[in-house]
This record gives C-alpha cells, sequence and structure tokens, in this order.
C-alpha cells in the first residue's frame, strides 16, 4: 500500500488503557492477509506496519510537537474508546489534531470498555471532540458486542472489523478465513496440549517406583517323599541397594516394593539360598513379575555313606553287599558304604539290610548321612 505516510496508524489511548493498546498494537503489525488479496492490491503480507504507540516509539523531549509530527505522519488514527478515554483532554486533542489535517474518514474507534452514545460520564466511551466536531455518526469495532457466545470470539471479530475498515475491505472476505485459522490454531493447540500431557504422564509413570513380585518354580524332578521347599532367602541388588525377603513356600510369593521403574528390562543380579536346594547367583533382565526356576540339591538326600561296624569284634565290615531299599552295594576294605540314589528315589530314610543277615530288619540309614555315620552289625 503505497503512500508518504511513515506509519500506517496511530493509537490514541488513556494512560488507564495502555495493555489494550500493547495488545492492539501487537494484532495490527502481525495481521497476515490472504496472499492472493495482497497479490490483487500490492501489499506486503503484514500490510498494517508500522503502528505508533507511544510508549514503545516516543522518545522524551518536546511531547506535543512530537506527537503533532507522528500525527501528520499517520494515515490513520485509532482511538482506543473506553469512560477512561473519553475523559481524556490528551485523546481529545489528538482528535481534533487529526481532524484538522483533513483526514476525518480515517479516524477508527475501537472500543474496549463503555457504552456509545450513553450520555452518562461513568459509562460513555467516546470522548466529548467527536460530538463537538460534528464528527459523522460512529460505532467502532466493540469488542463487547454479542454476537457469539464466547467472548474472546467476539474479540476476534473486533479486531478483524477494525482491520477490513483500516484496508477498506470487505468483512466477511476476511472474517471466514480468519475464523477458519483460528479453528486451526485451536485444534493444534488442543493436540499440543494432548501430546504434552501424555508425554507428561509418560514421564511420571516411567519415574514412578513399581513393585516387583518374585515366585519360585522346581524344575528338578518332584518327589513327594522329601521335605517341601521352606524358607527360601531372594535377594535382588540394584546399582546402590540390595533387597532381601523371604519366600515360605513354594506355592507363595514375595513382593520387593519400591524398585526405581528405570530398573525395568535392564540386568539385575538375583540371589537364592534355601535348605535342600541348590544356591542361584544370576543375572535377569528384570520384569515386574519375575519366575526364578529352582533345583533340589540331589546330593542331601541322594549321598549315602556310612560304615559297617561289628561291636563284638570292634572291625569295620569290609566287603559286604548291602541293600538299600533296592539298590545294592558293597562296602570297601573300610567298611565304607557309598551310594548314591537318582532324585527322583530319594526319600528321608532308607532301610538297610545285608546278605547274611548281619544287620537288623528295623535299621535305617536317616537322611542326610555323612562319613561319621556308623551301622552296627551282628
Amino acid at each position: 500500500m503505497s503512500d508518504n505516510f511513515k506509519y500506517f496508524a496511530f493509537i490514541s489511548y488513556s494512560s488507564h488503557d495502555t495493555e489494550w493498546g500493547k495488545r492492539l498494537q501487537k494484532k495490527l503489525e502481525h495481521y497476515r492477509m490472504p496472499a492472493t488479496l495482497c497479490s490483487e492490491r500490492g501489499w506486503k503480507r503484514k500490510p498494517i506496519n508500522p503502528v505508533f504507540f507511544a510508549p514503545t516509539d516516543i522518545q522524551p523531549g518536546g511531547l506535543n510537537n512530537e506527537l503533532q509530527e507522528r500525527l501528520r505522519a499517520s494515515r490513520n488514527l485509532i482511538v482506543i474508546c473506553s469512560p477512561n478515554s473519553a475523559k481524556s483532554e490528551w485523546v481529545g486533542k489528538e482528535i481534533e489534531f487529526f481532524h484538522s489535517l483533513g483526514r476525518t474518514e480515517n479516524i477508527h474507534f475501537f472500543i474496549v470498555d463503555g457504552i456509545p452514545h450513553s450520555g452518562d460520564p461513568d459509562t460513555e466511551c467516546f470522548n466529548p471532540v467527536v460530538n463537538s466536531l460534528g464528527l459523522p455518526e460512529i460505532l467502532g469495532a466493540n469488542i463487547h458486542e454479542k454476537i457469539y457466545h464466547r467472548p474472546w470470539l467476539n474479540r476476534e471479530r473486533a479486531y478483524v472489523q477494525l482491520v477490513s475498515k483500516l484496508l477498506n475491505v470487505e468483512f466477511d472476505a476476511i472474517w471466514q478465513r480468519h475464523k477458519r485459522q483460528l479453528t486451526r490454531k485451536i485444534v493444534g493447540f488442543a493436540i499440543g496440549i494432548v501430546a504434552i500431557l501424555a508425554a507428561l504422564i509418560g514421564i511420571w509413570a516411567t519415574n514412578q517406583p513399581v513393585d516387583v513380585t518374585v515366585q519360585l518354580s522346581e524344575t528338578s524332578v518332584h518327589n513327594d517323599n522329601l521335605p517341601p521347599m521352606k524358607d527360601a532367602i531372594v535377594s535382588m541388588t540394584l546399582d546402590n541397594e540390595t533387597k532381601t525377603d523371604t519366600i515360605k513356600t513354594m506355592d507363595s510369593r514375595v513382593t520387593l516394593a519400591n524398585i526405581p521403574h528405570s530398573y525395568l528390562n535392564k540386568d539385575v543380579r538375583l540371589t537364592f539360598t534355601c535348605r535342600d536346594f541348590l544356591d542361584i547367583d544370576t543375572i535377569v533382565a528384570l520384569t515386574k513379575d519375575v519366575v526364578l526356576n529352582i533345583k533340589r540339591d540331589p546330593s542331601v538326600y541322594g549321598n549315602i555313606s556310612f560304615q559297617l561296624y561289628n561291636s563284638d569284634t570292634e572291625t569295620m565290615v569290609a566287603n559286604t553287599t548291602v541293600d538299600i531299599n533296592g539298590f545294592v552295594t558293597t562296602s570297601d576294605e573300610d567298611g565304607y558304604i557309598r551310594l548314591f540314589i537318582p532324585l527322583e528315589w530319594q526319600n528321608k530314610k532308607y532301610q538297610i539290610k545285608a546278605s547274611p543277615e548281619i544287620i537288623d530288619d528295623s535299621v535305617f540309614v536317616i537322611m542326610p548321612c555323612g562319613e561319621h555315620d556308623v551301622i552296627l552289625t551282628k
């Protein structure tokens, strides 16, 4: 838009409405017009630029003279209307001066508060100069005009209404486009909020401690003749902490509480100790439910070892055949019996028979037994 003016518009306002002045300046200077319309009229995409607003643009000293120069250099005058500006002497003087320049048709009113032509000093939003100069009937763009249910949408409509007057374009030509842009922004904003919330929830969940349950599963041959597993000690070692608990029976489990979430799917050290079972010291990838495979120690009830001793002769009984629950073996030269019974045939005690009958039928070897156990013979 070519002309000899330095400023596209000058904003006149009361100091009580400074925030509205700043907001309006930003809105106008950043308003992007449709590319097709800019091409038709030879405009920039942001044609309402620059806009003079005293708090950011005016320099100290010679205020009245400087304001007059800024008004001369402005193509349009925008008056922010409110009961405050209606009572402002400076707003009145700026309107009068701009009117004296012969550009009355370029005076535009943006109503932020009050009631147009109310006649009540407490609510009137137009400065008395408007009437004293005999300016044409003016309504202006009013942010409180109740066209839509949502106040923010009425404010946006007032901005676009002012833009259409400043650029002398049909209001609907840009308002419908503006609403579509607002819809896209709102949808984009909503999607962004959902994405942020999802990310925050993910971060929150990731940082929440978890409870890990540990249960046992026997992978060795099960044998009902042997004592059940009881009071197993399970420990989990993290970087700087070890958590330990006791699993009472094979069918029960323990919960190791407050494990940092960051350890999930990472390698941790697990140990297991329990009477009659093989110790475990292993590395596992941590999950919320850990199953630890355990095996019974076959040597506890399977390694039979004792000596045959004749109390009458006070000598060891060598080279004698012995039947231990159907498993036959022979004592060595020192009278030792050494036999291993497979896990599935093991028991807590074994009946001992010998031929000839040198051992009473009621004699049993009680497990577990050791090198120093002695069986007396006849």
